[in-house]
């Protein structure tokens, strides 16, 4: 059972030590595209555990979010320029969802549905490959060519320029890239050239189920991590760190062969695959006696051979730049950004296309995060042995337990690193279900006969708990159908209600959202699932490590590269769940609700709320109508959530789910204080449209259509516009001087940034000399 008291932050720091000492720092050398890297102080420090870097939000806002677009345009550029690519992203979830990202990708391409691939797991194609020499993948790729087939590139950093300044966290700190979100250039309405995320028109706000770019939790802020090592480095700092593993991998192959080991072959760069001269057991037992992990493998003959996958890891220190300015940069690039630290930030939980993501954004606790940095959480490679782990399956226990408990559900799969991923599991595992009844005839489809599931939310998109919900749910069930319910909503049922109580089957739980991991300007991010007895048996699997709580006869597969998903940040929903103790979750739960409540009630005589319960109040979350603005005062949903940022808020969810509107989510975190500010904000532009509308202000040369006001344009000689610098910049007694927010950067114009995609930053010598401590001439 929960605890209905809190602890407090001291218990449960000292609880998780002693969960984390359960954990053996054994070293790994298993590899499989994880590796235990050195993670730069001065990033860890000053990126890593910053809140003005870690609770930022998607940069779907960039007037807001210069500081983070150009991190990840140096993140983008790195790429190109390892790869010899022309275009990357701003990273994805891992390796193995990248590489099916690039699959489909080819699939679009050319209709063609067979893949030639690697049989092992982890990654389809490796080069350098422990079993394949360059000239069989030259010759693969010459054969392909000829033939007209396309070869696809799913890049996880790890190649030649080593490992990029992400420790191993038992898969918290993957960073794959291929089709995503884009970081390109733009330029704003002063004509500077700013960063914005491009090409919006192919998501899916905008083309539902025919987009090509799908946007979900990525690994955004372990990018920015390995876009400042890159920088902190310089590509000769790089190129050195390469070559180091490389020659260490020299002279180990080397005191291998003298000791009479035979090497699968002699083109390698950090990996030797070998057939050993001695037992592998032998070699395995002297191995485990130093706490070294090793992968083994079987030669799949009737020979007794083992073989064993070595990785030399190079902790190489820093020599080539200084961390004055490194620090320096990552501050100038944070003081850009609106986060947590500066003021509320109300989205919601769905797309639309200037803010949207799987968020809400209440208060990520110092206390949480410490935990993710501790080296037995932060440096315990996936594939080791569970004894090695067992205080990871300590964790695993007790939060799923607490999170069944608080949901209903009987099992949890921590697999999903995302919500979207989330959804994918969960009807998987009822499809896995039908086909074991025997009933694969069922798909999702409208008749009654074929019924399989219904996906619902609750509270629903428009912010309302409908009141038939569990009536909805059997009627589902009597006909055969399995009920999937959206978790992103979870955050107005906390304590107060339980899906698999009234009828859900399985749910997806943003931990990223309602148990308090924070975005990181997008990822990373979980999103288990939970479900009830009968699909249990269908819970995702993994082919390396025995999960135990999964069935791997009967199982969906696999979701993720990792069996527990990003597994280094479970002890912050771990935490918060205990700091909160089970009455002061229910509490967290009403306070959201009620502050949803009170902002509603504070606007609803100057905007129109579009819905409500039937007894006139709203769940957590709300819609404000500004559509008729549109035909009175020549004014949109962009052009309020611009003004905004002069107020010193993000912007509210857009256009979604109703097109034309703002939908408002408070979140627990706030005080009255800060809530009255937002609403004070909003019924100052409510004003500054009655101003429009009556003819005392221009329709189009306004506060809301010249939104936002940069510092830079508050203070250009010329000012030619009929209202006040001051009216401006400072439009409430609450907007002052010394503690102002200033976008900046002016409104972009987005369309001339997606007829110039621009996806690189000048090149990297550009970008050298503010770092690169050169020696006197």
């Amino acid at each position: 059972m929960m605890n209905r008291f809190n602890l407090g932050e001291n218990e449960i720091l000292d609880s998780l030590q002693k969960i984390a000492s359960r954990n053996k720092m054994w070293r790994s050398y298993i590899g499989m595209g994880y590796y235990n890297c050195f993670v730069p102080p001065v990033i860890q420090r000053n990126l890593l555990e910053n809140s003005g870097w870690v609770t930022q939000y998607t940069p779907y806002q960039p007037e807001v979010s210069q500081g983070r677009l150009e991190s990840l345009l140096n993140y983008q550029t790195m790429v190109c320029d390892i790869t010899g690519m022309a275009v990357a992203n701003a990273s994805l979830l891992d390796e193995g969802t990248a590489a099916a990202e690039a699959m489909q990708l080819c699939n679009r391409q050319n209709k063609r549905r067979i893949f030639y691939i690697d049989p092992r797991s982890q990654s389809i194609f490796v080069y350098p490959s422990i079993r394949v020499c360059l000239s069989v993948y030259l010759s693969f790729i010459h054969l392909s060519i000829h033939l007209f087939i396309s070869i696809f590139l799913s890049v996880g950093l790890s190649l030649l320029s080593i490992y990029l300044s992400v420790c191993l966290s038992c898969t918290l700190l993957h960073r794959c890239w291929y089709q995503l979100s884009h970081v390109s250039c733009y330029r704003d309405a002063a004509g500077k050239e700013v960063y914005r995320l491009a090409l919006q028109t192919r998501e899916q706000h905008i083309r539902r189920d025919k987009a090509t770019s799908n946007i979900c939790t990525a690994q955004a802020l372990l990018a920015n991590m390995a876009a400042m090592y890159a920088l902190y480095q310089g590509p000769q700092g790089l190129r050195h760190i390469a070559e180091r593993t490389h020659n260490a991998t020299l002279i180990l192959a080397e005191g291998l062969k003298r000791a009479g080991h035979k090497l699968q072959h002699e083109n390698f760069f950090d990996t030797l695959k070998i057939n050993c001269g001695v037992a592998g057991k032998d070699i395995l037992e002297k191995a485990m006696q130093r706490e070294i992990n090793l992968r083994v493998y079987s030669d799949g003959l009737v020979r007794p051979v083992k073989m064993f996958k070595i990785k030399p890891i190079d902790r190489v220190h820093f020599i080539y730049h200084s961390e004055t300015n490194i620090v320096r940069y990552m501050k100038r690039l944070e003081n850009k950004d609106i986060s947590l630290v500066h003021s509320m930030i109300p989205l919601v939980s769905k797309e639309s296309e200037f803010t949207l993501g799987s968020c809400t954004m209440k208060l990520n606790s110092s206390s949480e995060l410490m935990p993710i940095t501790w080296r037995e959480f932060a440096n315990i490679h996936p594939f080791v042995p569970l004894d090695q782990a067992e205080g990871y399956q300590q964790l695993f226990r007790q939060l799923e337990r607490d999170l069944c408990e608080i949901t209903g559900y009987d099992k949890i799969s921590f697999q999903p690193n995302s919500g979207a991923q989330g959804e994918y599991a969960g009807l998987a595992a009822i499809k896995a279900y039908l086909n074991s009844k025997g009933e694969s005839h069922r798909t999702v489809d409208k008749h009654k006969a074929n019924l399989a599931a219904i996906m619902i939310t609750y509270p629903s998109t428009n912010g309302v708990f409908e009141e038939n919900v569990s009536e909805v749910c059997e009627l589902i069930h009597q006909n055969g159908g399995q009920v999937y319910l959206d978790g992103a909503n979870m955050n107005a049922q906390v304590g107060l209600c339980r899906p698999g109580d009234y009828g859900s089957d399985v749910s997806h739980l943003n931990l990223h959202k309602t148990f308090c991991i924070p975005h990181g300007g997008g990822g990373p991010g979980m999103g288990p699932i939970g479900v009830k007895q009968h699909l249990a048996p269908f819970l995702p699997s993994h082919p390396v490590v025995n999960m135990q709580s999964s069935n791997p006869g009967s199982s969906l597969g696999t979701i993720s590269a990792a069996p527990w998903g990003s597994s280094a940040i479970l002890p912050i929903s771990w935490a918060y769940i205990k700091m909160m103790g089970s009455k002061g979750l229910v509490h967290a739960t009403e306070v959201a609700i009620l502050n949803a409540n009170y902002m509603a009630k504070r606007l609803e005589n100057h905007y129109k709320i579009l819905f409500r319960g039937s007894k006139g109040f709203i769940a957590h979350e709300f819609i404000l109508d500004v559509r008729p603005f549109k035909k009175s005062a020549n004014i949109e949903a962009v052009d309020v959530a611009k003004r905004l940022q002069d107020y010193g808020f993000h912007a509210p969810t857009m256009s979604w789910p109703v097109p034309g509107t703002l939908m408002i989510e408070p979140t627990e975190s706030e005080d009255k204080a800060e809530l009255d500010r937002f609403c004070d904000s909003l019924l100052a532009i409510r004003q500054e449209i009655a101003d429009i509308e009556e003819g005392r202000m221009d329709s189009r040369v306004n506060p809301l259509k010249m939104a936002p006001h940069s510092l830079a344009c508050i203070t250009s000689t010329t000012w030619d516009r009929p209202y006040s610098r001051e009216y401006a910049a400072f439009p409430m007694p609450f907007v002052r001087p010394e503690t102002k927010f200033w976008p900046t950067i002016s409104r972009i114009d987005d369309i001339y940034g997606d007829q110039h995609l621009v996806c690189t930053c000048p090149p990297m010598d550009v970008y050298e000399s503010p770092y690169e401590e050169r020696a006197s001439s």
